[in-house]
């Protein structure tokens, strides 16, 4: 059965890829196939050499790999735009063409079945800039207050290929880490992933930063940063906390950055210990408003509450804490820790991350305050598009993947019905998936076992179909009458509301069911749209 799954899922969005005009670059892109499948990343190590002025990188990465099916031929990804300047195996320059952002490489020999390979791959370029980073792919290179270099990355979506060779897919994380060594000018210093190991006067103008990562890492969060930082280091129940900014924030950040031992507490308690304590935690000072760079999160909120000093959610309780340090820090559990396989399913980072703003509201102003958060930010959901993309092109889903991904949690968690449970519920799913690359069957199916609920046609409704299920209404003779319409068949999920004031639970299906009422009309009926991200209509 998971094999003719799994056969129609694939024609299924082969279809809605051609439908939707999708190119051959979108497929090398997004795809698996036996160039990619063949072999499992183990480790990279990344040694290169970036000059601020000429905005260019040089350098190589070396890439060690299991081969899982024996082959002669593999992909690995960069640029167009990037130059290849040589691909060694065991001291011989190996044969390879591109198309497009891919690097077929052949060997000249059959690789076999369960060895321990490496490639060294040489590169260099000016490597795309970003116009409007981190919603578009690129690098930033812009001043900071001294006319100093401040430079930044930021690639999710766009694809790590953008600056360093690599196999582009979220699948498959380097299982033993990586390396991350950047020369630059003297003067300056570069902050990336993982443990600083120590920094090396090259004798030619540039110093090298060397930073290290034990834990599998996915490719977009591996980061440079370059500025004439300022190091702050504390500690958190013995995780270790560094900050890295401009040295005329250095006092702000002292004290704004005392939030990030609350967002830490309240996620530790609500979902496990740090996932990455071997490498640390770490805020960024970033030319660009923020992203999750695993174990180096990119800050540029500008030390301000709220999202650069506005609350989304429109109700001021946004305003008691910055966004970016809660949400950004929140990947680290959600994206970074649990990945999805595709970024089709993105939701999986996206959804519980928004929905990890209110669990810290909750856990700083409680439950009330919390759900007026998540029910503020959710007015912006669109419910255009599914939230859930095209598989094997590299295609997101929609924004709504976002406040409709949280809500759709918010609205499980009343379906649940028992904070007790529910709480150990997230916190099982944070373990349980701890540092592995996912789908949303795996989530659903984990869902459904530790409630003991049938809750797929719940997730199918809010992740496959833009629309959000409708309560539909209405009084016969002394009966309260009422269904849901929804576009997934067999819909159920039960509902709260309130008749002439008094709370009842309706366990509501597509089909037409009734409860005795003396209400008189509708008005006296509410239904509690604030634990339920629903429409209603009273007919």
């Amino acid at each position: 059965m998971k094999k003719v799954f799994s056969t129609i899922v694939i024609l299924l969005s082969l279809y809605q890829a051609n439908a939707q005009n999708f190119t051959r670059r979108d497929s090398l892109m997004g795809g698996l196939r036996p160039e990619r499948n063949s072999f499992d990343v183990q480790r990279y190590d990344l040694s290169i050499k970036v000059d601020p002025d000429k905005k260019y990188i040089s350098g190589y990465n070396n890439i060690t790999f299991k081969v899982i099916d024996n082959t002669s031929r593999i992909q690995l990804d960069l640029f167009i735009n990037m130059k290849i300047d040589s691909i060694v195996y065991n001291k011989t320059k190996l044969t390879y063409k591109r198309d497009n952002d891919a690097v077929f490489i052949t060997f000249p020999k059959q690789l076999i079945k369960g060895s321990e390979e490496q490639v060294r791959f040489y590169y260099s370029g000016n490597p795309l800039v970003a116009k409007n980073a981190p919603w578009d792919g690129g690098f930033v290179f812009a001043k900071d207050d001294q006319q100093k270099p401040w430079i930044g990355v930021a690639v999710q979506g766009t694809g790590a290929s953008l600056w360093y060779p690599v196999k582009d897919h979220q699948s498959d994380e380097p299982d033993r880490g990586a390396s991350i060594k950047v020369a630059v000018p003297n003067g300056l210093m570069d902050v990336s992933n993982g443990r600083f190991t120590g920094s090396e006067d090259l004798k030619n103008g540039y110093t090298r930063w060397d930073w290290e990562v034990k834990n599998p890492i996915n490719n977009y969060d591996i980061t440079l940063n370059i500025a004439d930082y300022a190091h702050i280091h504390d500690t958190n129940n013995g995780l270790d906390l560094d900050y890295y900014v401009l040295k005329i924030h250095e006092e702000k950040a002292k004290k704004h950055f005392e939030e990030v031992k609350l967002m830490l507490n309240c996620f530790e308690s609500k979902f496990g210990r740090y996932p990455f304590f071997e490498d640390g935690y770490k805020l960024v000072e970033t030319p660009y408003l923020g992203m999750e760079h695993q174990s180096a999160v990119a800050y540029g909120n500008r030390f301000k509450k709220g999202y650069l000093g506005n609350d989304l959610s429109g109700t001021g309780i946004g305003m008691k804490f910055d966004y970016i340090i809660v949400h950004e820090s929140g990947h680290e559990w959600f994206g970074n820790s649990i990945t999805s396989k595709d970024i089709a399913d993105m939701w999986i980072h996206e959804g519980f991350t928004t929905y990890s703003e209110t669990v810290y509201a909750e856990c700083q102003y409680g439950y009330d305050e919390a759900m007026k958060y998540i029910n503020g930010e959710g007015a912006g959901s669109m419910n255009k598009r599914p939230v859930i993309g095209i598989f094997g092109v590299n295609k997101k889903g929609s924004n709504d993947m976002y406040y409709k991904g949280a809500l759709m949690l918010n609205t499980l968690r009343h379906v649940v019905n028992n904070d007790a449970k529910w709480w150990k519920l997230i916190l099982d799913y944070s373990e349980h998936f701890k540092k592995q690359v996912i789908t949303t069957e795996d989530v659903v199916a984990f869902f459904n076992k530790e409630t003991g609920t049938n809750l797929t046609s719940i997730f199918n409704q809010y992740l496959r179909y833009p629309a959000v299920p409708v309560l539909q209404l209405k009084l016969n003779k002394g009966k309260l009458e009422y269904r849901w319409q929804t576009d997934e068949p067999n819909f159920t999920m039960p509902v709260e509301v309130t008749i002439d004031g008094k709370p009842a639970r309706l366990l509501a299906t597509n089909t037409w069911q009734s409860i005795k009422t003396v209400a008189k009309n509708l008005d006296a009926v509410a239904v509690v749209t604030t634990k339920f991200y629903i429409k209603v209509e009273k007919l």
